[in-house]
């Protein structure tokens, strides 16, 4: 209603000017900012946050709406962080343009109304900071519309660089490590740990300054050892450091004693009579533990001695005797034990054993050995009978023999009398042959000579 009258009365009092129709658009105009809701902030738009490098130019970029020569609106630029400032005042009536910039801020200028972005024509560290611009639409009733911009302007980050402290080495449980890391140039910088190329999150003994460029352990312990590497960056650049070791001295942890001889059931060794038995006390730790082996009976107790391996003589071997390891970190000042026992029986096992004289071979090898080499020579032994020219001819004589014979008899029907005699007188005369056959010295015997030597069939010659 307030509207249609604003109308009318413009309409009345404009009756008979020329410039009447100018002012009835201009109202239609300025009604479309009022019935749509949010009309006038959503048609001037503007990035929140940008981010610039020191020394280039920056243009915060005022998206206008599409029918802006249309409208009548003033405003102005502020500089509300760190500190407030006026920017620049700007006016655009009918066509008539006029912007009042702030003289001391000659590095910021607005571009050519109505457009109402702001350039930095370059950036320096004064022009970082938050940025508020302010318009309103000129209507019968005025429409405001705020905006705000948060401006960052950075230099690139140099390689970092890590410092630790203490520099020495440092101990289990007990001292406390930290590491700073720091770059010789670069603004708004941040700052990420990696371990082992594995980001560091803060927990209860990894505390990590606001910025990121301080991590404190505290106390340090194993699983904080190895290659630290710090990254640096802000929003236009980023570089990592080259790494850093962090040693810590530990332990002794997951002591155990171990044996190539005998066999381990529980703490129990179990070793063969003679047998030269070494024992080795290993764990965890760093520096290397100090070992002392103690032999324990129920009243006493004796050192035997010093460092990480035992040895144990054939004669010397006891019969149940019980021993103990103990591990000792002179740096960490801790110590740790594990206990064993020995017993002497006869095992059945086919493995190395160590003695005095020197190593023995296991039965189970002699054997294998042995076999493989009598199957060798029986294999070579046959492939040399199977394979002998001799061998070859004798089996094609007899073979064509066979094949002779046997149709003849059984084709005539003779009586198994006259059968037998045949088959004598063919065997003794296949005897003969073979014999003159073995007697020819040349290996090189072909087919022609073995059907020379082949006897006349006693079946033919009985027809004969």
């Amino acid at each position: 209603m307030i509207l249609t009258a604003s109308l009318v009365t413009a309409l009345i009092g404009c009756a008979a000017e020329m410039e009447c129709v100018e002012v009835i658009v201009n109202l239609l105009m300025y009604s479309l900012f009022l019935i749509t809701p949010g009309t006038a902030s959503e048609y001037f738009t503007l990035q929140s946050t940008q981010h610039g490098r020191f020394g280039d130019p920056m243009l915060l970029r005022v998206e206008p709406p599409v029918n802006i020569q249309e409208l009548s609106f003033q405003g102005a630029w502020y500089k509300t962080k760190p500190e407030f400032k006026h920017v620049v005042t700007f006016q655009f009536l009918h066509n008539k343009t006029n912007s009042i910039p702030n003289l001391h801020l000659k590095n910021i200028k607005i571009l050519k109304l109505p457009d109402v972005s702001l350039l930095f024509q370059h950036l320096d560290e004064d022009a970082q900071g938050e940025y508020m611009l302010e318009i309103n639409v000129i209507l019968p009733q005025n429409c405001s519309l705020v905006k705000t911009v948060t401006v960052t302007v950075s230099v690139p980050v140099s390689i970092p660089v890590i410092s630790t402290t203490p520099d020495s080495e440092l101990v289990e449980d007990q001292d406390n490590a930290t590491l700073t890391c720091t770059v010789e140039h670069g603004t708004n910088v941040r700052y990420q740990w990696l371990r082992n190329s594995v980001f560091v999150e803060p927990s209860e003994r990894h505390m990590i300054s606001q910025e990121g460029g301080v991590l404190v352990i505290s106390p340090v312990k194993k699983e904080d050892m190895g290659r630290y590497t710090c990254k640096a960056f802000n929003h236009i650049s980023s570089e990592i450091s080259k790494h850093t070791d962090l040693s810590v001295f530990y332990g002794p942890y997951n002591l155990a004693v171990n044996s190539d001889q005998g066999l381990k059931t529980e703490g129990v060794f179990t070793v063969n009579p003679g047998e030269l038995v070494f024992f080795e006390c290993i764990a965890d730790s760093n520096p290397p533990n100090i070992c002392v082996w103690i032999s324990k009976t129920k009243n006493s107790s004796e050192i035997l001695m010093t460092g990480p391996r035992f040895k144990v003589k054939p004669y010397e071997l006891p019969q149940g005797k019980e021993f103990l390891c103990r591990a000792f970190n002179n740096v960490t000042m801790k110590h740790d034990e594990t206990k064993f026992t020995l017993v002497v029986a006869t095992l059945d096992r086919g493995k190395s054993k160590y003695t005095q004289d020197g190593s023995v071979v296991s039965p189970l090898t002699v054997i294998v050995v042995s076999s493989f080499v009598i199957i060798v020579f029986m294999m070579f032994f046959l492939l040399r009978k199977s394979c002998h020219p001799r061998g070859i001819m004798k089996t094609m004589y007899r073979r064509n023999l066979t094949l002779s014979c046997r149709p003849m008899t059984e084709e005539r029907g003779l009586h198994r009398s006259e059968q037998l005699s045949i088959s004598s007188l063919y065997f003794q005369a296949s005897c003969r042959s073979l014999a003159r056959l073995d007697s020819v010295r040349d290996l090189h015997t072909t087919i022609y000579d073995v059907i020379k030597h082949v006897p006349e069939t006693p079946t033919l010659s009985l027809l004969k």
